[in-house]
């Protein structure tokens, strides 16, 4: 099979150009991942190249070893992936010790993969740790409201949550474990992939203060529309701070719990305080 022609790469180009249509991704920002099935790699083994040089990854990822990914390019537009796929993104497989990559298809007129491939790697191996092999995509967007909010509110993981929580009724359900954040770094490095997987190992989501958001899912519907739902609650707590500062009424602690048990997730008390 043509590598274009496989399900699996028809929908990540499908959820990267959504998320171009949401204005996610100005010029060349963001990046997504994803870990590919070994029915998915045997499907186009035909077409992918084994005689690529291998390179760093500049960290060590030893449960991803032997892995296929697809991933986007570095210094690659969004907007150009629907267009220009063989150009925009690559598959890439890891060495038997997790510490090296090779290209095996795509960026056809030269390039690397994401510059953040050091914080995506890491994550993929503490997500697929915690969540027995079921996740496989990461998904990095610079999301407008979610930025502007780390302006304004307490970096805290508490704080975030529960302002997002109280937006809108799904939000509990759709991220129950509620939402990590990292303070400003310096992007592309390992120290924000340290405190990116740090957190990542309890929460599905993370925002990049003054940078972005970061998520984790199973797959590119449950990934997407993650990072879709907390953006727009996002929205919510903006639009309602433009016409006063503060509420009139919102979702209870108790109303909290009571969505819960009737929904079956389980809501960390940590994040049910009394304000």
């Amino acid at each position: 099979m043509r590598v274009l022609d496989s399900e699996f790469v028809q929908g990540f180009i499908r959820m990267a150009n959504d998320g171009w249509e949401q204005g996610w991704h100005e010029r060349n920002g963001g990046n997504l991942t994803y870990r590919i099935k070994k029915e998915e790699v045997e499907s186009v083994a035909e077409a992918l190249n084994k005689e690529g040089e291998w390179e760093a990854i500049g960290t060590s990822v030893p449960k991803l070893e032997g892995e296929y990914f697809l991933v986007t390019g570095s210094g690659k537009f969004f907007r150009n992936i629907i267009i220009k796929p063989e150009d925009s993104m690559a598959i890439i497989e890891l060495d038997d010790k997790g510490e090296n990559y090779r290209i095996c298809w795509g960026l056809v007129n030269g390039g690397r993969p994401t510059s953040e491939l050091t914080s995506h790697l890491m994550n993929h191996e503490v997500k697929m740790i915690s969540s027995g092999g079921k996740h496989r995509v990461i998904y990095h967007a610079h999301t407008t409201n979610v930025i502007a909010l780390t302006f304004i509110l307490p970096l805290e993981d508490k704080v975030f949550t529960r302002e997002l929580w109280e937006m809108a009724t799904e939000c509990p359900v759709v991220f129950p474990d509620g939402i990590g954040i990292v303070p400003w770094m310096v992007p592309g490095g390992r120290d924000i992939a340290v405190a990116t997987s740090e957190l990542m190992k309890e929460y599905d989501v993370a925002v990049w203060a003054h940078h972005g958001m970061f998520c984790s899912g199973e797959d590119f519907d449950f990934t997407f529309g993650l990072m879709h739902t907390v953006e727009k609650s996002a929205e919510i707590i903006i639009k309602m701070l433009s016409m006063r500062p503060d509420k009139l009424q919102t979702i209870t602690p108790q109303n909290f719990r009571d969505l819960g048990r009737d929904f079956k997730v389980t809501l960390p008390e940590k994040f049910l305080y009394e304000k």
